[in-house]
């Protein structure tokens, strides 16, 4: 049995700039499962999985419990765990310093925080570093996620110097190599970026200093078009393409 500071440093540790951890986003049980079947030694969870498998909105704050349930089904594979608790459900520091500390006692390793809101703005950055100051001190890796390029709003370099007291930061949206390299130069945090379809490889992403790349919502919309594949295959139609993010939130129940 580990405890949080091993957890802690055991994960701590797989974040190498330049030789980055490549984490795949599991949505439910079987999906963590398999995953660690594979050999990952770190999963995370995605949001958007989480909120689709339980026909609720992502990242309104919505599926708290269901996280929290998947968290710890995922913490008896054996592997590491870091969980996607959007903003933190919560913009009470203190109410986020128990979920992670209740998150820590389950056997979680890390924990991703977004600055993004479900209206599209950004959490002021005052209030951002409070909660991210709240879920420190547990034991888990607190990973800053600045959602600039995602939202399109903000300031990357501003949030990404802001966040620095986190054990991480995580920019979606960042796939320029010259960008990225701009944005580990801004910080001493390892950076963690989502990987893109079509955007730089992963030896592409290593080479600009990238410490973390995250398949975020990919695995979940992949696993989706591979279900739509094998049905239209039976009436003879061709595969579609994966679905975007926008396209699966589209369909979710929104409030």
């Amino acid at each position: 049995m580990t405890t949080a500071e091993e957890r802690f440093a055991s994960f701590r540790d797989l974040h190498r700039p330049g030789d980055p951890l490549l984490l795949p986003n599991a949505w439910d049980y079987g999906s963590a499962a398999a995953l660690a079947a594979r050999g990952f030694a770190a999963i995370g969870t995605t949001s958007l999985g989480v909120a689709a498998v339980h026909g609720k909105p992502d990242a309104a704050g919505a599926t708290r419990a269901e996280t929290v349930e998947l968290a710890e089904q995922m913490c008896g594979l054996g592997v590491l765990v870091t969980v996607d608790i959007e903003g933190g459900f919560s913009d009470d520091p203190a109410q986020v310093s128990d979920l992670v500390a209740g998150l820590a006692a389950l056997g979680v390793a890390g924990v991703n925080l977004e600055d993004g809101r479900p209206d599209g703005t950004l959490r002021p950055i005052a209030l951002h570093q409070r909660i991210i100051e709240a879920a420190l001190g547990h034991g888990v890796f607190v990973n800053a996620r600045a959602d600039t390029r995602w939202l399109g709003t903000g300031d990357t370099l501003e949030r990404v110097r802001a966040y620095g007291h986190a054990d991480g930061v995580f920019v979606p949206g960042l796939s320029d190599p010259d960008e990225i390299a701009e944005v580990v130069a801004a910080t001493s945090l390892p950076l963690n970026v989502l990987y893109q379809p079509g955007g730089p490889s992963l030896d592409r992403l290593a080479a600009a200093g990238v410490a973390r790349v995250s398949t975020g919502s990919l695995l979940y919309r992949a696993s989706v078009r591979g279900a739509l594949a094998a049905v239209l295959a039976v009436r003879g139609e061709p595969a579609p393409p994966v679905p975007s993010y926008a396209e699966i939130t589209a369909i979710l129940p929104q409030s």
